[in-house]
């Protein structure tokens, strides 16, 4: 078996993204196997577990390690690609725009955020692509643009630190990304904010500290699926093709990077994933090959190419 035909003997999340993005399948035939993820497999699954009161989990965020959260869950869903406006879907995010809260936050709304910015810039990627938009992601990205450090990024240990997180700025990047797409990204502060974040991690190879050169975090290179609020250099890679912009030539080692990661028989291994507990497994044990991983490299790589 080859590597498509690997990728593509799987659940619909991973197969109408390999038809989309490496086989170029027509968009008829790609939406329909995207509408499967709503009520087949892992997409079907994580629906099913959603309780009454919205709160996957139990908790909106799982402060704990819990990996079984509203957040995570949702975030989960939408690396999946499950389709919006499926019904099903539409009814789980109905019981989360009007039943969950931030209880340690005055009980704001979920989709109206809380206060650190690498989980706003999560809840906001999660309201845009949800279609969840509105005076909850307003409030988002007024914090977020007043959060912005000198040096381009953001932090969560802000402002008693003044150097910028790649954890946080990559969080955030995807929010204020999806928020533009999502609206039409006529807000020219927003892109603005955007390229300046960009721009800190161009400056440093998306992995490199700009004093040595070296890797900041030998995690950087531990490829995982889902990766929650952790950076990595796939994940970042993946970030940056997903703008629709040409690839950077900064971006080159990180590519070198990656492409060092792959097997001889042209797959990408499962990185050590990240602790706590999770609703079940998404993605292949350490050290197997991993569909999501080869996935995500391959459709960066043909980016990359172009």
């Amino acid at each position: 078996m080859d590597v498509t035909e690997w990728l593509l003997d799987s659940d619909p999340s991973i197969r109408w993204q390999v038809m989309r993005d490496l086989l170029d399948e027509p968009a008829e035939a790609v939406a329909a196997e995207r509408g499967r993820v709503a009520t087949e497999g892992w997409g079907a699954r994580l629906l099913a577990l959603q309780p009454d009161d919205g709160y996957w989990g139990g908790d909106e965020y799982g402060m704990h390690g819990e990996r079984t959260s509203v957040t995570w869950t949702l975030h989960l869903l939408r690396r999946f690609g499950i389709d919006p406006d499926a019904p099903p879907v539409r009814a789980a995010i109905a019981r989360v725009r009007d039943g969950v809260k931030w209880r340690e936050w005055d009980d704001l709304p979920y989709f109206h955020g809380e206060v650190e910015p690498c989980i706003n810039g999560g809840v906001l990627s999660l309201g845009a692509y949800f279609g969840v938009l509105g005076a909850g992601s307003d409030r988002i990205i007024a914090r977020l643009l007043d959060e912005q450090l000198d040096d381009g990024g953001w932090n969560c240990d802000a402002p008693e630190s003044k150097r910028s997180s790649f954890d946080t700025t990559l969080c955030v990047l995807e929010g204020l990304l999806g928020y533009e797409q999502a609206t039409g990204g006529t807000d020219a502060s927003i892109t603005e904010a955007r390229r300046r974040g960009e721009e800190y991690l161009l400056e440093r190879d998306l992995f490199r500290r700009r004093s040595t050169g070296q890797i900041v975090r030998d995690r950087y290179a531990n490829l995982i699926f889902p990766p929650y609020w952790l950076y990595d250099v796939l994940r970042s890679l993946d970030y940056f093709r997903s703008t629709g912009d040409h690839p950077d030539p900064r971006v080159a080692d990180a590519v070198d990077l990656l492409i060092s990661k792959r097997g001889d028989d042209g797959r990408w291994r499962a990185g050590e994933p990240w602790h706590g507990e999770v609703h079940f497994a998404a993605d292949a044990p350490a050290g197997e090959p991993s569909r999501w991983n080869t996935l995500r490299a391959l459709r960066v790589l043909r980016w990359f190419e172009s």
